[in-house]
C-alpha cells in the first residue's frame, strides 16, 4: 500500500510529506529581530505548549544552556520568575490560552519578555508593547515547525550568552547535513528499502511506546507527538533510566501478546549504563512485552543525531496516517476543543 503513490498523494493532500522532507531548511531561516539591552538575566523560562513549547526540550539535551531554563506548560508561572528572568513566550498560532496567561503574569512579574510566534493574539499584543518578535513562518502545523523554534531560540539565547558560544554555526551546518539524510525515506523509495515504511507497518493497529535515554528524549517526544498528531494512533513515551525504576515493572506481567508497539532509540551517545540498561532491560523483559523495534540514530555529534531521529519519526507517523487512511495534517478535535472552551 505504501508503494502506491497515487494513494498517498490523495490522503496526504496538504503534503505533509513535502514538508518533513524540507524541514532541515527551516534550521537555517534567519530572523532579522533587533534585541533590547537585556541585563542581569539569571534564569530563563519559556512558556509554551505542544510543539511551541518542544524545541524547548531540544534545548535541554543540545546545545544546553548556562543558567537555569524551565519549561512551563501552564497557565501559572513559577513563584521565581521575575526581573532577573528572560521570559520566552512561544505560540505557533499566537492564541494558546495557556500561553497568553502566563505572558500576562510575566508582565506583572517585570520578566524581560521575547515572543515567538506566527502570528495571532500573541504577535499583536507584542507589537503594542514593542517586545522583540521573531516570527515564525505560517502555513503548516506548530509539530512540524520545530526547527523553525529551534533557529530562533538559539538565533535568541546565544548572543545573550545563554547558551554554549557557536551553537548557531553547528546548526547551520548540521542542516546542510540533514538534507540528504531524508533520501531512504521519501515516498518514492519502495518500502524493502524505506525504513520509515518497514516501521509504520509494524506500528500499526497498535498502541506506541517510544522509549530513549536523556539525551534522545527530545526526538522521542517528538516522535510520540507526531504519531498522536499525524497518525490520530495513541502513543506514550518515557527515558532510561527513569523507566526502570517503575514502568519497568509494569511489563512484567499478562501475556506477551500486548496491544502495544514498542520503539527504542538507542544512541551510542548516551552514557554507557542507559546504554546497558536497553540490553538487559530487553532481556529480562523477553516474553513479557512485545520485542522492541530499535531505531539506531544516525550522525556522529549529539545534535544530528537528535535531528536525524527526530525527522525520521516524522516520516514514520505520516506513513501511519496513511496507512490508517488518513490524511496526517488537520486537528480538526483540536479546533472543536478550543470552539467549545469558548463558550
Amino acid at each position: 500500500m505504501l508503494d502506491d503513490l497515487k494513494m498517498i498523494h490523495e490522503r496526504d493532500a496538504d503534503d505533509a510529506l513535502g514538508v518533513a522532507e524540507k524541514q532541515w531548511q527551516q534550521l537555517q531561516h534567519k530572523y532579522e529581530v533587533e534585541l533590547p539591552d537585556f541585563t542581569g538575566i539569571q534564569n530563563v523560562v519559556l512558556a509554551g505548549m505542544g510543539g511551541s513549547a518542544l524545541p524547548g526540550v531540544f534545548l535541554r539535551s543540545w546545545p544546553g544552556t548556562l543558567v537555569p531554563f524551565e519549561i512551563v506548560r501552564d497557565y501559572e508561572l513559577p513563584a521565581y520568575v521575575g526581573k532577573n528572568t528572560l521570559f520566552i513566550s512561544s505560540s505557533y498560532s499566537g492564541n494558546t490560552e495557556e500561553t497568553l496567561a502566563a505572558l500576562a503574569e510575566a508582565e506583572s512579574k517585570q520578566a524581560q519578555i521575547v515572543v515567538i510566534a506566527a502570528g495571532g493574539k500573541l504577535a499583536e499584543h507584542a507589537k503594542q508593547k514593542n517586545y522583540p518578535v521573531f516570527t515564525i513562518p505560517g502555513g503548516i502545523q506548530p509539530r512540524m515547525s520545530s526547527f523553525f523554534f529551534l533557529a530562533a531560540f538559539v538565533q535568541l539565547l546565544e548572543p545573550l550568552s545563554l547558551i554554549p558560544k557557536g551553537a548557531k554555526a553547528e546548526l547551520a551546518a548540521a542542516a546542510d547535513w540533514l538534507k540528504d539524510q531524508t533520501a531512504p525515506w521519501r515516498a518514492e523509495v519502495p518500502t524493502k528499502d524505506n525504513p520509515a515504511k518497514q516501521l509504520a507497518l509494524e506500528l500499526i493497529g497498535k498502541s506506541v511506546v517510544v522509549y530513549s535515554g536523556p539525551k534522545l528524549f527530545p526526538a522521542a517526544n517528538k516522535f510520540k507527538i507526531c504519531l498522536n498528531e499525524n497518525a490520530k494512533n495513541v502513543a506514550w513515551v518515557n527515558q532510561y533510566p527513569e523507566f526502570n525504576h517503575n514502568e519497568f515493572i509494569g511489563w512484567s506481567s499478562h501475556p506477551v501478546d500486548k496491544p502495544y508497539a514498542v520503539v527504542e532509540i538507542r544512541s551510542n551517545l548516551e552514557n554507557a549504563r542507559v546504554q546497558k540498561r536497553f540490553v538487559v532491560t530487553e532481556r529480562l523483559l523477553s516474553g513479557k512485552r512485545p520485542a522492541p523495534e530499535v531505531v539506531e540514530p544516525q550522525g556522529e555529534s549529539l545534535l544530528q543525531q537528535l535531528l536525524w531521529t527526530s525527522n525520521f519519526g516524522d516520516f514514520t507517523s505520516l506513513y501511519v496516517a496513511l496507512l490508517n487512511g488518513l490524511n496526517p495534517t488537520p486537528v480538526d478535535l483540536v479546533e472543536k476543543l478550543k470552539l467549545e472552551l469558548d463558550e
